[in-house]
């Protein structure tokens, strides 16, 4: 079973490689302002027609798509290396290799949208406009961070954005229902990033139908290549236009994967191959496939993607700098910010004697 299973993996890894291969690099002067490319058809639930199959990148969008990537990506293993010595307590859920995921689909999006997310959400905190000082701080549990040291990895929030919930599929109740969205035809664009594995099971071995987009069963559905940041731009202003237009909820499934195993505590290499995770890092990865598209589009030079790459390096260093010697929220503020609004009341500490106030 095991090796059925290793085998079926293989051919869909090799089947979306030969699609999405584009591994020669080229140095040149940039000499284009924008350049055309053809991205992954997108598979189809009660839907007439779907995303363009086709999409324009500019040499401005493409410069921010890669550092906001490449950010994510560094920012991941900077919270590698912090939790391994011990800067960073509970629980850590990586997002490194779904950064397409999440910058596409902010790519796809209005600032005014909410977005609500699950527990691997650093990623989507970063794109909703969170700095990395602010998301590496919360997860040092420092003041600094974006929730005063007080949320951690699964509760981040900033503007529009909540993130970060640490119950598994409490997100989807929170943004609304499949049965609800669809009788009041909300504008929801509910969306499964499905990185292959649950915990440390594969799709393959817990659903007997591993469609996810049509699992909506009502309500419309796209599947996406969730490793090109194009795709997925491309699906979301499709999925956001079908909901603002008055049709109601629509579901996308992108077609993902994480380099990291589900948190820390899991190597994520007992329930799959080094093979395996090396086969999509030299074929499928996100960066590169971006990087590639660029480079041999003359969108941008090999030198400028190096020099956003040094940049890049120094701002996640400083902020972790930062997230390792900001001091701690003081004893007397645990209860600040329970609520939103209300008045100040009293909080009672680790004993009946002590007494703390709570301030909005």
């Amino acid at each position: 079973m095991k090796n059925m299973l290793a085998a079926f993996i293989s051919r869909v890894l090799r089947r979306v490689a030969q699609k999405s291969a584009r591994r020669v690099l080229v140095a040149s002067r940039n000499s284009s302002n924008d350049a055309t490319f053809e991205i992954e058809k997108c598979d189809l639930y009660l839907l007439e027609e779907g995303p363009p199959v086709t999409t324009v990148l500019t040499r401005a969008e493409g410069l921010k798509y890669y550092r906001m990537m490449l950010t994510v990506r560094r920012m991941e293993l900077k919270a590698d290396q912090l939790y391994k010595q011990k800067f960073i307590r509970g629980f850590c859920h990586l997002c490194d290799g779904q950064e397409a995921c999440c910058v596409g689909l902010e790519a796809g999006i209005n600032a005014s949208d909410h977005v609500i997310t699950s527990y691997r959400a650093h990623g989507m905190c970063y794109t909703r406009g969170l700095s990395v000082r602010s998301i590496l701080t919360e997860l040092t549990g420092r003041r600094g961070g974006c929730a005063k040291g007080k949320g951690g990895s699964m509760h981040m929030y900033t503007k529009n954005f909540y993130g970060g919930n640490g119950i598994v599929g409490a997100q989807g109740p929170l943004a609304e229902a499949f049965n609800m969205a669809a009788l009041w035809k909300l504008p929801c664009v509910f969306i499964c990033e499905n990185n292959l594995y649950a915990m440390g099971t594969s799709t393959e071995r817990a659903a007997a139908s591993t469609d996810y987009y049509k699992r909506g069963n009502f309500i419309p559905g796209l599947k996406v290549d969730g490793m090109d940041v194009l795709c997925v731009r491309e699906a979301t202003k499709f999925a956001a236009d079908y909901c603002r237009s008055g049709k109601g909820p629509i579901l996308m499934e992108l077609q993902t994967y994480r380099y990291h195993g589900h948190s820390m505590s899991d190597p994520g290499v007992s329930y799959r191959t080094r093979e395996e995770i090396q086969e999509v890092r030299s074929k499928r990865d996100p960066i590169m496939i971006l990087q590639d598209r660029m480079v041999n589009s003359k969108l941008a030079t090999v030198g400028e993607l190096k020099e956003i790459g040094t940049e890049v390096k120094k701002e996640i260093d400083d902020a972790a700098q930062f997230a390792t010697s900001d001091p701690e929220p003081r004893l007397e503020e645990l209860g600040h910010h329970v609520y939103s609004s209300d008045s100040s009341f009293e909080v009672r500490g680790a004993n009946p004697w002590i007494k703390f106030k709570s301030v909005s």
